[in-house]
């Protein structure tokens, strides 16, 4: 099992937290509204690569009241990997992430060798809103399936407060026609997945995605909600794998109760 390791490196002005572990090609996480949450997808990439899952500013325990908008966000998270001498890296983003990780893509096509948006929140229903309430509320919003997941841990008040200013502030439109001018211009491999019980951004969202990104795979994770890395971990970990091995010769497996139950 992979272990992984706390450290801080300052980039930008920040002193940034970040979780690393394993060896192997760079694989670089950007994570969702609810903060920098591990769980058995970290592991599983880690036996393969060497996972870094940054806390972005203002996340944690850190303060951000510079940043404004996710584009900033993606410069100072190209900073922080360059701190660390990474200068190529594959680039994954969960859902809020997934936004940063689009910008940062465009702005470091030579940097960023393969994207990979985990139910990307960078287009969005004009309805949507980040989770929020008790764990046990968030978790109903996140899971398919809540009952079969741990509990969630509960976040005091005062950083739920703080996290929702944060997001509220860079989250952006539900459409950024900023980013989605710059989206036909990404030509780095890009795998998209969506949870097919995803009911904070539902599956046909993805075709935007096709539509956008000019070397976009999309795989829809059967059984799974919005959090589909933490509820499908293998699965999840199956595409993730095989897409950042082979790029533009990824397939799909059909290995029975994985992707195709």
């Amino acid at each position: 099992m992979s272990v992984f390791r706390e450290a801080f490196v300052d980039a930008d002005g920040f002193r940034l937290r970040y979780l690393e572990a394993g060896d192997g090609p760079p694989l670089v996480h950007l994570h969702g509204a609810g903060g920098l949450r591990l769980n058995r997808s970290h592991e599983l990439l880690a036996r393969r690569h060497r996972v870094i899952a940054f806390e972005m500013p203002g996340f944690g325990a850190s303060e951000n009241t510079r940043t404004q908008d996710q584009a900033e966000l993606a410069a100072t998270m190209a900073a922080a990997a360059a701190a660390l001498e990474i200068d190529r890296f594959d680039l994954m983003g969960t859902s809020f992430g997934a936004r940063t990780a689009l910008y940062l893509a465009a702005q470091q096509p030579t940097r960023v060798t393969a994207l990979v948006l985990e139910s990307p929140a960078a287009i969005r229903p004009a309805e949507a809103r980040p989770p929020s309430g008790t764990a046990e509320q968030v978790a109903r919003l996140v899971y398919g399936h809540p009952e079969r997941m741990p509990p969630r841990a509960e976040v005091d008040a005062t950083t739920q407060q703080q996290i929702a200013l944060l997001v509220g502030r860079l989250r952006g439109p539900a459409r950024d026609p900023v980013l989605e001018k710059l989206m036909p211009g990404i030509a780095t491999p890009a795998l998209v997945l969506f949870g097919t019980l995803d009911r904070l951004m539902p599956p046909t969202l993805g075709r935007h995605y096709k539509e956008l990104l000019p070397n976009c795979n999309l795989v829809l994770v059967y059984d799974a909600g919005h959090a589909l890395g933490a509820e499908r971990p293998e699965a999840f970990c199956e595409v993730v794998d095989d897409f950042l091995e082979r790029r533009e010769a990824f397939i799909v497996s059909r290995s029975e109760t994985l992707i195709h139950p």
